[in-house]
């Protein structure tokens, strides 16, 4: 499946990242929120996900819901592959980019097929 991985935009000063992650039919939008100053050491207090189409209609999970939040072990998971993502290594090209990012794309994915019906 092609996808094409957006990381990290947000707007000067905010503690809140966006990362997007379009596929050829849909989109994930991850939300991250952060506490502590950005630009030395934030924490990543929580994160979120929705799926949108193409056209930005907002696809709504098995209960109803228009997004979820990644919570214990899959939160744990999401924080280890994020700094990965974040880290000198990925930035500098240390480390298998494409692997990182597959690692990435393939948890969001899962989370995505467990909690949505996509037909």
């Amino acid at each position: 499946m092609n996808y094409k991985l957006e990381l990290n935009t947000q707007e000067p000063n905010s503690n809140i990242v966006f990362n997007t992650i379009v596929f050829e039919s849909f989109k994930v939008n991850v939300v991250e929120r952060y506490v502590g100053k950005m630009r030395f050491a934030p924490k990543l207090c929580h994160a979120l996900f929705k799926i949108r189409t193409l056209e930005n209609e907002i696809i709504e999970t098995r209960e109803g819901n228009v997004r979820v939040k990644i919570k214990d072990d899959n939160f744990e998971t999401y924080q280890k592959l994020i700094n990965v993502l974040n880290s000198y290594d990925y930035k500098n090209r240390l480390i298998n980019r494409k692997d990182a990012e597959q690692d990435y794309v393939h948890f969001i994915l899962g989370l995505v097929i467990a909690n949505y019906d996509l037909n």
